[in-house]
């Protein structure tokens, strides 16, 4: 077996820090012809982040249905037991949840603390969200926040932010 000498790993490690890059700003031509020449799909940074859960937490659509077309693990966690799902349902990225979700990502996977994407989604007001996790399985819906349903929490969220931003909720829901 032909080792790498210590330039050619260094340099390595410099095209594993452009594809996380490319995949963070969604750069997902220039991503891809990396794949394509061998770039493993599921290289990580030194926090576990992998190419999927930078795109899908940068709402990165494009990105995340190419890296997902590759075989990215949709639930491969970070050093802080994050999923891409609960960064993207964090976010509030329906569609990227969507994408998520239709690969497989286990809606009510445990994201550190027993929070889920659902928890996620609902305490930073994303009400769309919330329902399309709930409408494909999500237990979520059975789980209380503080006592209250997550869509509850959510919808709170969103009026609390009209409250001091002004901004109409619709502006809001994500």
């Amino acid at each position: 077996m032909e080792t790498l000498s210590k330039e050619e790993e260094a340099r390595y490690g410099e095209l594993q820090e452009m594809a996380l890059d490319f995949a963070r700003h969604g750069e997902c031509d220039i991503l891809e012809s990396m794949l394509k020449s061998g770039l493993h799909v599921n290289v990580s940074d030194a926090k576990g982040n992998t190419l999927l859960m930078l795109a899908a937490y940068n709402g990165e659509r494009d990105t995340v249905r190419m890296l997902l077309s590759y075989g990215a693990l949709v639930d491969q966690r970070n050093d802080r037991y994050q999923t891409p799902l609960g960064g993207a349902a964090f976010k509030g990225y329906l569609e990227i949840c969507k994408a998520l979700v239709e690969a497989g990502a286990e809606v009510d996977s445990d994201n550190g603390g027993g929070r889920t994407p659902i928890m996620f989604a609902a305490l930073f007001g994303r009400v769309g969200v919330v329902e399309y996790l709930q409408s494909v399985g999500g237990k979520g819906k059975e789980k209380k926040i503080i006592g209250f349903s997550p869509r509850s929490v959510a919808k709170a969220v969103l009026y609390v932010k009209m409250l001091f931003t002004g901004k109409p909720k619709r502006s809001l829901v994500a």
